[in-house]
């Protein structure tokens, strides 16, 4: 088992950038989904991936966004990998000359691994919660036991993860990430620095737990 990558989604703000990768985070994830309270503007976008330096992957996510949004934000804010929340196929989410994430909601009836056979460019699927209408960030889990025991890109596990449980979710699902946004959080958009270094901190301990 080897450890899981961290990504803190939802920044809004510079220092809790930084602090998020000085904690140890391996990603940062940036809204750019306007009726989201976590979402940001191209220009504070483009200062917070700035500052989280190379080696740290900044992540843009978008629901059903137009392209020409897309590469708006393209053109001014360095992303190395692009997030897909709503119902984008995978031919919309190839277009952009970027590494993308396909976020999958669990809904009761899916087939999971028929649904992550849909987008085999993809650099990774992130498995979240199911909540009619709302496309993310509901701070609600699903049935860890539905996670494919070997699917065929990299999952990355999200919906309703806390520093509290995110060990036990990687132990029991082998998840390559985890991904996380309101578990660590003292309000919408605001993370408590407390939570995301005890979260990144549960999330490497797993690694030896589960061995």
């Amino acid at each position: 088992m080897t450890a899981a990558r961290v990504k803190i989604c939802g920044i809004t703000r510079l220092d809790q950038a930084q602090h998020a990768v000085a904690a140890g985070a391996d990603a940062i994830g940036l809204v750019f989904y306007p009726p989201s309270p976590r979402a940001v503007t191209i220009d504070n976008a483009r200062a917070i991936a700035r500052a989280c330096g190379p080696f740290v992957t900044s992540v843009g996510l978008f629901v059903n966004a137009e392209p020409a949004q897309i590469e708006q934000v393209l053109a001014r804010v360095p992303l190395q990998l692009l997030q897909f929340h709503g119902d984008e196929p995978a031919e919309f989410c190839e277009q952009f000359g970027r590494p993308y994430l396909k976020a999958i909601r669990m809904r009761p009836e899916l087939d999971v691994v028929d649904a992550i056979s849909r987008y085999p460019s993809a650099s990774g699927i992130l498995l979240d919660a199911y909540t009619p209408g709302v496309p993310g960030g509901t701070g609600e889990t699903f049935d860890w036991a539905r996670v494919p025991a070997a699917p065929s890109v990299p999952v990355v596990l999200a919906g309703g993860l806390t520093p509290a449980n995110v060990a036990e979710a990687i132990i029991r699902t082998g998840c390559y990430g985890v991904d996380v946004s309101g578990g660590v959080e003292a309000a919408a958009g605001d993370k408590d620095p407390a939570k995301v270094e005890n979260f990144i901190v549960n999330a490497q301990q797993a690694h030896a737990k589960g061995e």
